[in-house]
């Protein structure tokens, strides 16, 4: 994405630098809990389920995300100020994004619903502990959903302004192979969200409850946004603003790879004698395919603004 810093006014800009402060300062007490886990596993005092070693390493990781996210959160605060590269604030804001704001919807819902209440046996965490743990989450969510467009319409204001135009073959063939992609595992988590039982585990079937059902409907509502969002852009409607179905698809398609790759990840490490409510051979597919959709839908995003570009470039240039 070409980058043309454009002024957003003062109001967009505070409200800029407080969902960046604001994310950073809620994502702080997830780290703190995350290293007092940490600390305590050093000491012996671990969940039955897992091993001290398992335990450390799955915090330590978490310790590193949670570094990064406060470090973003700081960054999307400052804006254009501070002259971080494209790429990889792309990714890094693509995998937050992904992993947090599709949460939003189901964190509502479960808390209307009362899901997620049930008794989880001696090895729960205080209620302190979880109290920080949601309000890191929530807030670093809340946030990214404010500050992360603002900052992406300021420094890459072709993404967010103006109208879908013609597409490359190249975006659309991306647009249509993640569509694909995306289809089967979606198929699957809307079948079990609606209470379906095909690929489950017999033997672990218990672990879809009325929690897993409304993740797994959050899962699928986002990849349907994702999957409408890529073809939109690959289709070229004219009247559709682009902002739209560039954000959606943004944050949808952070949210497969984000998520499918977590899930993948533990699919095959199976971490503390890990079980999947689904089939072990089922789990590593249908996450893998969440995966490659995502990563492809964010390609054809890219390649379709880069079309988009090119029309100015080739303008400047002729009158250069």
């Amino acid at each position: 994405m070409t980058e043309m810093p454009r002024a957003i006014g003062t109001r967009w800009e505070a409200a800029r630098r407080l969902g960046g402060y604001g994310a950073a300062a809620s994502l702080s007490l997830y780290l703190a809990v995350k290293v007092v886990w940490i600390a305590a596993a050093a000491l012996g005092h671990v969940p039955a389920d897992f091993g001290g070693a398992d335990w450390i390493v799955l915090n330590a990781v978490t310790v590193g995300m949670s570094a990064t996210g406060i470090a973003l959160g700081l960054v999307l605060a400052r804006g254009t100020r501070w002259r971080i590269p494209g790429a990889p604030l792309v990714f890094f804001t693509w995998v937050a994004s992904g992993f947090l704001i599709p949460l939003m919807p189901y964190t509502l819902v479960s808390a209307l619903l009362g899901a997620g209440e049930e008794d989880t046996g001696g090895d729960a965490a205080p209620s302190w502990e979880m109290a920080l743990i949601g309000i890191g989450f929530t807030g670093m969510a809340i946030g990214l959903a404010v500050a992360l467009p603002i900052y992406m319409r300021e420094r890459w204001p072709t993404a967010f302004l103006g109208r879908v135009c013609d597409r490359s073959t190249t975006a659309v063939r991306r647009a249509r192979t993640a569509a694909v992609f995306a289809a089967v595992p979606t198929a699957f988590w809307t079948l079990w969200a609606a209470g379906a039982e095909v690929g489950l585990d017999p033997a672990h079937r218990d672990l879809v409850d009325l929690n897993a059902r409304l993740l797994l409907g959050d899962s699928a509502l986002w990849a349907l946004l994702g999957v409408w969002s890529v073809l939109a852009v690959s289709s070229a409607r004219p009247n559709m603003p682009v902002w739209l179905p560039t954000a959606l698809g943004f944050t949808a398609s952070g949210s497969l790879f984000a998520w499918g790759g977590w899930r993948f990840a533990v699919a095959v490490l199976r971490p503390g004698g890990y079980a999947s409510a689904e089939y072990p051979i089922a789990a590593v597919a249908l996450n893998g395919l969440a995966a490659a959709g995502g990563l492809l839908m964010l390609s054809a995003l890219l390649a379709s603004l880069r079309t988009s570009e090119e029309p100015t470039t080739s303008v400047r240039a002729g009158k250069g």
